[in-house]
């Protein structure tokens, strides 16, 4: 449904733990190639336990945006003009904001800024005062052996030795984001005492335990290392594990975890704590079963999924999340559009982005969405893959090459990008040849040029030792035997290939 302007809606702010309200001041149609309508929304200065009634209208105003680097401006945006279900229609009064609205955004979330607005005018006057002075101080300053100005307000490639370094950090009063290289206990106060750092990076640590609890964090990224349990305060919104786990993890959170965003990458690690995590994000997906994710993780509003590409099983089990709001996949394979629960089985499903799934499995789903798109569903299906694709890519031998430390980003895709074409190229041979020789003719030149590249890399870099050797060799076969098994479904075994020829022509030309 599409708004009115001068409409005012509540919604409730899990951040704020109460509801609060927006206006539409504005509506027009995207500049873009669809034709799409936009609602300029603005953010009221009012939250309450119950919604918004109607004689509370004459009451209300925008909310004023002071904290941090905003100067007083109104958090006044354009966003796609359908209304998510859970927004509550309170009544239509005239836009009080009249200016036009010049910012975007991707959903309504309302609550955010006001959230954030409380707990600015929550911090000492005085300290506050010193920021907004500090924003615009150029002069510099050492810490940690770096020169630093003073309105630094993020602080990468941090690296102290002593407690001096920590304590130097009191000379940046806009400092609201620390990257730490190495960890060392002292930041802790440093953290606990000052209100304003909101974000912190831990790369290194030899921590079994940390305890952020009374610190003003809202982000943190950590490695998980040797990490067994790990305390969050109140405030944390958002947590990324990064690197190999090497035992189970505890984490001590707000409600379970009810307000807060898990990010990690390939395979979820072993943790306990969070049995009512609102939102998970999973990065590099190799394989994945969503049973295993489902049950762990049951109160899930949201869930995102990113592939490296990778393979997703157990996706029928999504059902089991009551809760969910938001499902994203990008890159992943392996499920058909049966799989896939029907609407009814996600009554609370606002948001269903789907890129880069097998075909069949995308045309399925649409069929089934479309009606709910229409009226309450915000559906983006693109990205069909044929079976084509899977081979080039998902099934692709060197994908796995990508990662490994002794390999360069871009010799492991110099290596993919090789095979794909080979495989092009089989695939368009088994198809139009007719002829023994000529095919052999074919694959001779395919062989060393498939082998020649593959000394290339080598010379270069020196990335190819005995497991890359195998992998090249095996690889190749694979080809080979597909392109066999293609001749023999289309003529009938009337066309072979002299194997052992080909692999003469490989081991001669190899000089990895």
């Amino acid at each position: 449904m599409i708004p009115t302007v001068g409409d005012i809606y509540c919604a409730y702010s899990s951040l704020l733990g109460q509801y609060t309200a927006c206006q539409v001041t504005e509506l027009k149609e995207s500049d873009g190639k669809s034709s799409q309508t936009l609602a300029a929304i603005v953010q009221l200065d009012w939250s309450g336990d119950t919604p918004l009634q109607h004689d509370q209208l004459d009451q209300l105003q925008p909310m004023i945006r002071s904290f941090y680097f905003w100067n007083n401006d109104w958090d006044h945006r354009f966003v796609e003009a359908e209304i998510p279900a859970d927004y509550i229609l309170t009544g239509n009064i005239p836009p009080l904001v009249t200016e036009p609205c010049r910012s975007y955004d991707t959903y309504w979330d309302i609550g955010n800024s006001l959230y954030e607005q409380r707990k600015w005018e929550a911090i000492d006057e005085k300290r506050r005062q010193r920021f907004k002075q500090a924003c615009s101080d150029e002069s510099t300053v050492t810490i940690a052996g770096m020169t630093v100005k003073k309105n630094t307000s993020t602080l990468r490639n941090f690296s102290p030795t002593s407690d001096t370094d920590i304590a130097a950090l009191e000379q940046l009063y806009c400092l609201t984001h620390i990257e730490i290289n190495h960890f060392t206990a002292a930041i802790i106060p440093f953290l606990q005492h000052n209100p304003f750092i909101l974000e912190l990076h831990i790369d290194q640590h030899d921590m079994t335990e940390l305890d952020f609890s009374d610190t003003h964090l809202n982000r943190l990224i950590i490695r998980q290392g040797s990490l067994q349990k790990l305390t969050l305060n109140r405030e944390m919104e958002f947590l990324s594990l990064v690197g190999e786990q090497a035992g189970g993890l505890h984490i001590d959170a707000d409600g379970e975890g009810h307000a807060l965003t898990l990010s990690v990458t390939a395979t979820p690690p072993v943790l306990t704590g969070l049995n009512r995590l609102q939102a998970l994000l999973i990065h590099g997906i190799e394989q994945l079963d969503l049973q295993e994710v489902t049950a762990t993780y049951p109160a899930l509003s949201e869930l995102r999924l990113w592939g490296k590409p990778g393979t997703l099983s157990g996706v029928s089990s999504i059902a089991r999340l009551e809760a969910l709001q938001f499902f994203s996949t990008f890159d992943l394979f392996g499920f058909a559009g049966d799989d896939f629960p029907d609407p009814s089985q996600l009554p609370q499903l606002q948001t269903l982005w789907l890129t880069s799934l097998p075909a069949d499995a995308a045309k399925s789903i649409k069929a089934r969405y479309k009606k709910l798109a229409a009226t309450t569903l915000d559906l983006e299906i693109t990205k069909p893959r044929k079976p084509e694709w899977l081979a080039e890519n998902l099934n692709n031998p060197f994908r796995d090459w990508d990662g490994r430390e002794h390999i360069k980003h871009a010799d492991a895709k110099k290596a993919a990008t090789l095979y794909k074409q080979c495989l092009k190229n089989i695939r368009d041979w088994a198809q139009h040849t007719h002829d023994s020789t000529s095919l052999m003719s074919q694959l001779t030149a395919m062989i060393e040029m498939y082998t020649e590249a593959f000394n290339t890399l080598d010379a270069q870099s020196g990335c190819i030792d005995t497991i890359e050797r195998e992998e090249i060799a095996t690889a190749l076969n694979e080809l080979l035997d597909g392109l066999q098994q293609q001749l023999d479904e289309q003529h009938a075994s009337t066309l072979e290939i002299d194997r052992q020829a080909l692999e003469h022509v490989f081991e001669r030309t190899r000089e990895f």
